[in-house]
């Protein structure tokens, strides 16, 4: 099993930056990328930014040039800074952990979820 916290998430004006973070334990070494979603009320969640164990990304068109996804390998944690945020980056943050292959992934485990609002 693995284990994720998250932490940063928070009310914030538009315009403004938030940076999140996950943590992993437990069977780290099975995980093969991490990465974020989010789910706005009444709304699917989505893929917000991913990042594989060989630093490969995938962004969300929607976050593209206002967020970047890194990761510390050595401290199991990954991070997701956000700026110029808008009123529509609103949601619950889940951090997302995938072992086996990074793109169709065995299993899926979950983070409880960080709240991000952005006011107008």
């Amino acid at each position: 099993q693995v284990q994720l916290v998250e932490s940063g998430g928070g009310l914030v004006q538009a315009g403004g930056s938030l940076r999140l973070s996950c943590a992993a334990s437990g069977r780290t070494f099975s995980i093969s990328a991490m990465g974020w979603y989010r789910q706005a009320p009444g709304k699917q969640r989505e893929l917000v930014a991913r990042i594989t164990n060989g630093g490969t990304t995938t962004y969300a068109d929607s976050v593209k040039g206002r967020s970047t996804i890194s990761r510390d390998n050595g401290k199991n944690t990954v991070y997701l800074q956000m700026n110029s945020l808008k009123p529509e980056d609103t949601g619950v943050y889940y951090c997302n952990a995938r072992a086996g292959n990074p793109y169709v992934p065995t299993y899926n485990y979950w983070g409880q979820g960080t709240q991000v609002t952005v006011s107008s």
